[in-house]
């Protein structure tokens, strides 16, 4: 049982269908590694952060079931293939249910939020009925939605996902606070992202992960921001 307090919801995709937008420059069996190390990096900063109560994994894949029982997280088994936004709706389901105050729905690819992220977001948050966004680094995507209660509005993430949340939570007389984040702003989709990611040293999984496959040989000169003259 969840109790009162927040909850993280994390969705997790089946590893072996994970960020086929990086085919070009990732086999499939490093993408499946990329995204086992991702998810490493998201539950230690969530599990690392005082005012979270517990996490919520919700996957269909058994690797992941495992990598989450270890580090000490609840697991929701859901079907392969199901989106983001059906896995997030499926925790606010079995959350409210069981009388948690509020979620933060946190996705499983962002390897550079860090607890202080996390908890600045929560300080961000007004008494309830509140949301509070917060936006990829494009601006378009959401890459962290804080409810209380958990299903103050209903999530959907995929593309233009921002301005959805914006829309669905003033449609239920709530303005949204924004909390633009520059860890929980980086979700790795995308080359670009790789090399956004690069240029961002950590100690991350993620980043010791990429280094031991020399990622950054691959990531053409196309892909990077040219300097200014």
């Amino acid at each position: 049982m969840s109790g009162r307090g927040t909850w993280a919801a994390v969705p997790v995709k089946d590893f072996a269908l994970a960020k086929t937008r990086l085919a070009g420059v990732l086999e499939a069996g490093e993408r499946r590694e990329l995204a086992r190390a991702m998810l490493g990096d998201v539950l230690r900063a969530v599990s690392a952060t005082p005012r979270v109560a517990g996490i919520l994994v919700v996957t269909g894949d058994p690797e992941a079931m495992e990598l989450a029982a270890a580090l000490g997280a609840r697991v929701l088994a859901e079907a392969c293939g199901r989106g983001m936004s059906e896995a997030c709706m499926a925790a606010v389901r079995l959350l409210s249910g069981e009388g948690c105050s509020q979620m933060i729905a946190i996705p499983g690819d962002v390897p550079l939020v860090t607890p202080g992220e996390i908890a600045r977001v929560l300080d961000a948050h007004r008494r309830p009925p509140a949301v509070t966004l917060v936006p990829s680094r494009d601006g378009r995507g959401t890459n962290a939605v804080l409810c209380s209660p958990p299903g103050a509005i209903p999530l959907s993430f995929g593309g233009g996902s921002f301005s959805t949340h914006m829309e669905a939570a003033r449609r239920c007389s709530i303005e949204p606070d924004i909390v633009r984040l520059p860890g929980l702003g980086l979700d790795v989709d995308w080359p670009a992202d790789l090399v956004a990611l690069e240029e961002r040293p950590s100690s991350t999984l993620t980043a010791r992960y990429l280094e031991t496959i020399d990622v950054g040989q691959r990531l053409g000169a196309d892909m990077r921001p040219r300097s200014r003259a």
